[in-house]
C-alpha cells in the first residue's frame, strides 16, 4: 500500500521544508485537539464538585479559544502547503509526460492513441495529485492524531480502559491490507475502461462529419453507450470495495463505544476514573474516529495513486525507436540526397513496403513521385524524414548518413506538406508563422500569396485574424492545402517535400502554385508526390513506384516515349481534362 511513498520520494525531497511545515502543523493541531478534551473533563469535574470560579471558567474557556486561533492558524498553513505541493507534483508530471510525447516517434503513436494518452495526462496525474496532498494528510493525520489521542487516553485517562476498550482495533490492519489489494486491482481496470472511452470520443468527435455523412449516429451513439456503461460497471467494482471501509470503521467505532459505555461506568462506581475523565474518554473516541476513516481514505488513495503512477511511468519508459548519434550533426540536412534502400518494412509488420529503391537528387533539383495509392510514395517521405531507422540501405545528405545528423537538424532542414493537412485551431497567421513566430505580417502575406491563398484570405471578414477552427474545419481542403504550403514555405529549408499537397486544388491553381515554385526554388531541392501528372512535368527527373519499386524513372519526355504506366496515366488524365473542358462549354 505505501509503495508509492517510496516512488515519489524523489518529490518529497524536492519539497521537503513545505512538507516538514505541513507535517509539524498538523502534528500541532493535533496536540492541542488532545488538550481540549481534557480541559473540558476538568470543567466538568470542577462543576461537579462545585469547586468551579468564574475565573477558573474564565482562563480555561481562554485556553480553549486560544487553541482554536493557533488551530485555524496553523490548518491554513498546512493546506496551503500540502495543497500546494500536490497541484506543482501534478504539472511536474504533466510537462514531463509533453516533453516526452514530442520526443515519441511514430511507433509510440501507432501504438497509443490520443484519448488514451488523454486519460493519462488527466485522470492518472490528478489519482497522484490526491496522493501527494490528500493522501500525505489522511496518513499523518491518522498517525498523529491516532496516536496523541490514543496516549492521552493511556496516560492522561486510564490505561485499562483504553486496553479494554481498543482491542477490536486491529481488525482494521487486516481489513485495510485486503481492501487495498482488491482496490488496487479494480482501479486499474477502471482507469483502462476510461481511456477506452476517451479514445471513443476523440475519433467520433473528430470523424463526425463522415458519421453524419453515412447516417451511422445511431450506431455509434449505441457503441459510446457500450462502452459508458462499461466505464460505470467498473468504478461499480472500485467503489463496492471501497464502501466495504466505511461499515468496518463504524462496526469497529460502535463496538468499542459499547465496551467503553461497559466498562467505563464500571470504573466509576468502583471510584477508578470520574464522570469528567469518562467525558474526555469519549470525547477521545470521537477524535478517533477520523484516524480510523483516514486509514480507508489512505488505503484508497494510495492504492489508486500506486495503479495511476505505473500507468504514467509506462508512458515514460517507452524508449524511442530513433536513437541519434553520440555527436550528432546539428546543421540543417542540405546538398545532394541519395536513397538507396535494399528493402523496408514497417515496425510489427510482415510486407516488404519499399524494396530495392534508388534515387540520386542534386541539390537544387526537383524529383516527381507518382505511382497508385500504397504504392509507396509515402513511405519515402517518412525515410527521408527520418520518421524509421529499420531499414536495410543508406540515406544520405550531402554524403552524409542521415543518422548522423540530430532529429531536429532533419527536422529543420525539411519541409513537409503531408495528405493529411494539419492545421491548428487559431488564426491563418498563427498557423503560416507557426515555425517562425517573427515573421512579419508582410512576410506572411509574401508566402501567402506564393501558396495562391492570400486572395482567399482577404476574402474573409476577419482576414489573416480568421479563426480556422479545430484542424481547419472552417476552410476548404484545397484552402486547408495552400495554408499549408505556406507554412512550409516559411520555413525556407533547403528541402520542400509535397506529398499529393494539390490534390483538393484546381488545376489553374495548382499551375500557378508550381510557377511561383519553381521561380523562388531555383536553386533549392523540390520532391512532389501526386497522381497528377501536370504536377511534376517539370520535374528534373521523375520516378514511377509500383509496389514499392521503380518501375520507371526518366525526364517528362523521356517516359512518354515508354509504353509504360506514365504514358498511359498522362493520356488518361489528359483525355479527361479534354472532357470537363468540353463539358464547361457546352454549359
Amino acid at each position: 500500500m505505501f509503495a508509492i511513498l517510496k516512488k515519489l520520494s524523489w518529490f518529497f525531497k524536492l519539497r521537503w521544508k513545505s512538507y516538514t511545515f505541513g507535517i509539524i502543523a498538523l502534528i500541532i493541531c493535533a496536540v492541542l485537539s488532545a488538550v481540549t478534551p481534557l480541559i473540558l473533563g476538568n470543567i466538568i469535574d470542577e462543576m461537579t464538585a462545585n469547586t468551579l470560579t468564574m475565573r477558573g471558567l474564565a482562563i480555561q474557556s481562554g485556553m480553549i479559544l486560544l487553541f482554536a486561533i493557533i488551530m485555524y492558524v496553523l490548518r491554513y498553513g498546512w493546506r496551503t502547503a500540502l495543497f500546494g505541493n500536490s497541484t506543482l507534483l501534478e504539472s511536474i508530471m504533466r510537462n514531463r509526460l509533453f516533453a516526452h510525447f514530442t520526443k515519441m516517434d511514430r511507433p509510440f503513436y501507432n501504438e497509443y492513441r490520443t484519448g488514451d494518452l488523454m486519460a493519462h495526462a488527466t485522470n492518472d496525474l490528478a489519482a497522484l495529485r490526491f496522493v501527494a496532498g490528500g493522501g500525505i494528510l489522511s496518513i499523518t493525520d491518522s498517525i498523529s492524531i491516532g496516536g496523541i489521542t490514543l496516549f492521552s487516553m493511556i496516560f492522561l485517562v486510564d490505561w485499562q480502559l483504553t486496553l479494554t476498550t481498543i482491542l477490536p482495533f486491529p481488525l482494521l490492519i487486516f481489513a485495510a491490507r485486503y481492501l487495498g489489494k482488491a482496490i488496487n486491482k479494480r482501479f486499474r481496470k477502471s482507469l483502462e475502461s476510461f481511456s477506452q472511452m476517451n479514445n471513443q470520443v476523440q475519433e467520433s468527435v473528430g470523424g463526425m462529419k463522415v458519421i453524419k455523412t453515412f447516417g451511422e449516429e445511431e450506431q455509434h451513439y449505441a457503441d459510446f453507450v457500450k462502452d459508458t456503461d462499461y466505464v460505470v460497471e467498473k468504478n461499480k467494482d472500485v467503489y463496492q470495495v471501497d464502501s466495504a471501509y466505511t461499515p468496518v470503521i463504524e462496526g469497529i467505532t460502535g463496538l468499542t463505544y459499547v465496551l467503553t459505555l461497559f466498562f467505563g461506568t464500571y470504573f466509576i462506581s468502583i471510584g477508578r476514573i470520574t464522570l469528567g475523565e469518562l467525558i474526555a474518554y469519549f470525547s477521545y473516541l470521537s477524535m478517533m474516529a477520523w484516524p480510523l476513516l483516514a486509514i480507508g481514505r489512505v488505503a484508497n488513495t494510495l492504492e489508486r495513486g500506486n495503479a495511476s503512477y505505473n500507468r504514467v511511468m509506462e508512458l515514460l519508459s517507452y524508449e524511442p525507436h530513433l536513437k541519434e548519434a553520440k555527436n550528432p550533426i546539428h546543421t540543417p540536412v542540405t546538398g545532394d540526397i541519395d536513397f538507396q534502400v535494399k528493402e523496408f518494412t514497417y515496425p510489427g509488420g510482415q510486407q516488404v513496403v519499399l524494396q530495392d529503391t534508388n534515387f540520386h537528387l542534386p541539390a537544387g533539383k526537383t524529383l516527381g513521385v507518382v505511382g497508385h495509392t500504397g504504392a509507396g510514395k509515402s513511405t519515402v517521405f517518412k525515410l527521408l524524414m527520418r520518421d524509421y531507422d529499420q531499414y536495410q540501405g543508406h540515406i544520405s545528405y550531402n554524403q552524409i548518413d542521415v543518422k548522423q545528423y540530430s532529429l531536429d537538424a532533419v527536422s529543420q532542414g525539411i519541409g513537409y506538406v503531408p495528405q493529411d493537412t494539419f492545421l491548428f485551431s487559431t488564426t491563418i497567421r498563427e498557423n503560416i508563422r507557426f515555425v517562425n513566430p517573427m515573421l512579419t505580417q508582410e512576410e506572411v502575406e509574401h508566402f501567402a500569396k506564393l501558396a495562391d491563398i492570400h486572395e482567399d484570405i482577404m476574402q474573409f471578414p476577419e482576414g489573416y485574424d480568421t479563426k480556422v477552427g479545430e484542424r481547419g474545419v472552417s476552410l476548404s481542403g484545397g484552402q486547408k492545402q495552400r495554408i499549408a504550403i505556406a507554412r512550409a514555405l516559411a520555413t525556407e529549408a533547403e528541402f520542400l517535400i509535397l506529398d499529393d499537397a494539390l490534390s483538393a486544388v484546381d488545376a489553374q491553381t495548382e499551375s500557378r502554385i508550381l510557377a511561383n515554385l519553381r521561380s523562388l526554388r531555383q536553386n533549392e531541392s523540390t520532391i512532389i508526390a501526386t497522381h497528377r501528372i501536370s504536377s511534376i512535368m517539370h520535374a528534373d527527373e521523375i520516378i514511377v513506384l509500383d509496389k514499392g519499386q521503380i518501375v520507371e524513372r526518366g525526364q517528362h519526355a523521356e517516359l512518354l516515349q515508354k509504353d509504360g504506366w506514365y504514358r498511359k496515366m498522362y493520356e488518361e488524365q489528359q483525355l479527361q481534362r479534354k472532357v470537363e473542358e468540353g463539358g464547361k462549354e457546352n454549359g
